[in-house]
C-alpha cells in the first residue's frame, strides 16, 4: 500500500516501551532465530529511531538498520547507536545488499508502508536460502486506534499471501487485536 511513512516530528512516539504491547524484544529475537555464534548478518527494515534495532544488535554480528528517511538516522544517531549497527539510507524496493548476504530480516510496524511485489522480491533477494523474516505490523482487521488508517493496513491473510507470492514459506502466522505477526523462511 505504501501511503505514507512516519513522520520524523513525532519520532519520540518511536521510543515509548508501551510499543512492547504489541511485539516484545524477546518474541522477535525469538522469532528470528538468530545465530550470535555465527554472527549473524541482519536488517531491520523500516528501522525509524532504532527501538527494536536496539534489541535485536546484541544477538546478530551486523545489523543494517534501513530506513527511506535520512531524519530517522540523525535522530537515532543522536540516541546513540549500538557498535555493530550501521544505518541504511533506502527504498526497500531497491536495498543495496548482494544476492543472499543477508541471514535473517524484520519489519515491526512498517510493512504497510513498503509491501508490494517488487519490495518483496528485493527482500527474498538479499536474504539467503532458510533465512528468516520476521513482520509484526498494524493489521486491517484492528479498530485504527493507534498506527496508520485502517484502509493503508494488511491483515494476516493479506501479508501472508503478499509473503507466498514473493516465494517465502510461512513457519507462523498469527491475527491479532491491532496487529498481525508473521514468521516466514526465504
Amino acid at each position: 500500500m505504501g501511503f505514507h511513512t512516519f513522520d520524523p516530528e513525532s519520532a519520540d512516539r518511536l521510543e515509548d516501551e508501551s510499543r512492547y504491547r504489541y511485539l516484545s524484544r524477546e518474541e522477535l529475537v525469538g522469532a528470528l532465530d538468530l545465530d550470535s555464534e555465527s554472527g549473524s548478518s541482519v536488517a531491520d527494515l523500516g528501522s525509524g529511531t532504532g527501538f527494536y534495532t536496539d534489541d535485536v544488535a546484541p544477538f546478530a554480528g551486523d545489523l543494517r538498520a534501513v530506513d527511506v528517511q535520512a531524519e530517522m538516522h540523525d535522530l537515532y544517531r543522536e540516541k546513540g547507536v549500538p557498535e555493530n549497527v550501521e544505518l541504511v539510507t533506502a527504498d526497500i524496493g531497491d536495498l543495496p545488499f548482494g544476492d543472499g548476504e543477508l541471514d535473517a530480516a524484520f519489519s515491526t510496524m512498517t510493512f504497510h508502508e513498503f509491501a508490494s511485489e517488487e519490495s518483496l522480491a528485493e527482500v527474498a533477494r538479499t536474504l539467503r536460502d532458510g533465512a528468516r523474516f520476521v513482520v509484526a505490523d498494524w493489521s486491517a482487521n484492528g479498530s485504527g486506534d493507534g498506527g496508520p488508517p485502517v484502509e493503508e493496513r494488511y491483515s494476516r491473510d493479506e501479508a501472508v499471501e503478499l509473503l507466498e507470492d514473493a516465494g517465502f514459506e510461512i513457519r507462523r502466522a498469527d491475527e491479532r487485536p491491532e496487529t498481525c505477526f508473521v514468521v516466514a523462511d526465504r
